[in-house]
């Protein structure tokens, strides 16, 4: 059974998620800060078990929103959750007449991305010195 819960608050599910893929495996160090207080978080379980996440805020425009901190258990990596995560997201953009939904991927998994809709612009960039481009996608 697969389950997505929506908080307004950091979740501590959430927490672990991020802390084992940005902090463990990927090497971050900056993972938690003070959008968490603001945006609303998706959290997907199987089977009671959480399996990925992510955040959603308004940007500085208040006009378009940006999603950030998708990450997936590297257990339950290949197996389209995080489409399934991207999905619930882009339906709650839709349903709120959300013009664009804007991100900083980071460039290896810019295909990712690009496979569901997503536009890359400008130039990479690095943060914790790990290459990002940004990249959106219309929904007008």
């Amino acid at each position: 059974m697969i389950e997505m819960v929506v908080t307004n608050s950091l979740h501590p599910d959430a927490m672990k998620v991020r802390k084992e893929v940005f902090i463990d495996e990927q090497g971050f160090h900056d993972e938690f800060d003070d959008i968490d207080e603001i945006a609303d978080h998706y959290l997907l379980y199987v089977y009671g078990e959480i399996a990925g996440c992510c955040r959603v805020f308004p940007s500085k425009d208040n006009r378009t929103y940006t999603l950030g901190r998708l990450a997936i258990r590297k257990k339950f990596r290949g197996k389209s959750y995080g489409k399934l995560i991207m999905r619930k997201v882009e339906e709650w953009i839709k349903k709120n007449s959300i013009p664009v939904l804007e991100l900083s991927a980071q460039v290896r998994v810019r295909p990712f991305y690009e496979e569901i809709g997503y536009v890359a612009s400008g130039d990479e960039y690095l943060d914790e010195n790990c290459p990002h481009i940004h990249m959106e996608k219309s929904f007008v």
